[in-house]
């Protein structure tokens, strides 16, 4: 037997050295991107403390003062009730996206007739910024969750909806000519070969939408609610806090960081199984 095909704990040497290779490139990719972060926060010391003046207002954003500031939050629960509440938020207005952008998705990949008469109005609203939105939202819902939810939903679609779309028109036809070979209903076709093909286009439109979300929650939150992060960011201003309000922003970046890395592992999982 040859060297690279003994086996080593059920591995051959060949596949051994594979996973070397991965966990090597896997550790030096991981210790880039602290290295990057510590270069960014680095950047962050020396224009507001070392070259800023001690009294001018850059150095109230220093690390010095927010990084305390930051521990500070973290141990109260002002921090964890208004960081709650902005995430139900989000999860609420993506829901709406989802239940909204996928079945629509769906029937535009289906038909060339729906995606030629939909693809300018869709085209034309997606364009629209969001928060352009906000006034008119606030006279149609009124102030309170509901035009967040708006918003947010507005927000979140159309990445849902076109990589839905692209993914029906990506399917392979075999698979819907074999559903259809073996009698299959309208709902078997949908739930077993439509559904899990498009799967992977969902979760990217997905990340995309959760990224798109959670930039618009900040001003959405401005809009006269009592709570949350972009409440928490004003409510600091107001009160001159300017270490805290560059706390929020650290929270705001770390939360935002950590739902994107879930979405690429939802991704990384679902890929490795197909």
């Amino acid at each position: 037997m040859s060297v690279t095909g003994q086996r080593v704990g059920g591995f051959t040497a060949k596949e051994c050295d594979e996973r070397r290779s991965r966990n090597a490139t896997s550790i030096l990719r991981f210790a880039s991107g602290i290295g990057g972060l510590a270069a960014l926060v680095l950047l962050w010391w020396v224009l507001t403390d070392l070259l800023a003046p001690e009294r001018s207002f850059a150095h109230r954003f220093s690390p010095s003062l927010a990084l305390p500031a930051f521990v500070n939050l973290l141990s109260g629960p002002d921090l964890w009730y208004h960081t709650l509440l902005s995430l139900q938020r989000v999860l609420i207005g993506l829901g709406f996206a989802l239940l909204i952008g996928v079945p629509v998705g769906l029937l535009v990949g289906a038909s060339r007739t729906v995606e030629t008469a939909t693809t300018p109005a869709f085209q034309f609203l997606r364009m629209i910024s969001p928060l352009s939105w906000m006034p008119i939202a606030v006279m149609a819902f009124g102030v309170g969750n509901a035009p967040i939810y708006f918003l947010l939903a507005f927000a979140a679609v159309w990445p849902i909806l076109l990589n839905t779309a692209a993914g029906v028109r990506q399917l392979n036809p075999n698979w819907l000519l074999l559903s259809k070979s073996l009698a299959a209903t309208r709902w078997e076709t949908l739930s077993r070969v439509i559904l899990p093909g498009v799967l992977p286009h969902v979760l990217t439109g997905l990340r995309l939408a959760i990224g798109i979300t959670w930039i618009v929650l900040v001003p959405c939150e401005m809009l006269g609610v009592q709570a949350g992060l972009g409440y928490f960011i004003l409510d600091t201003r107001d009160r001159l806090a300017y270490h805290e309000l560059m706390a929020m922003v650290l929270v705001i970046g770390i939360l935002g960081f950590a739902l994107d890395s879930t979405a690429r592992m939802m991704m990384r999982r679902l890929s490795s199984q197909s």
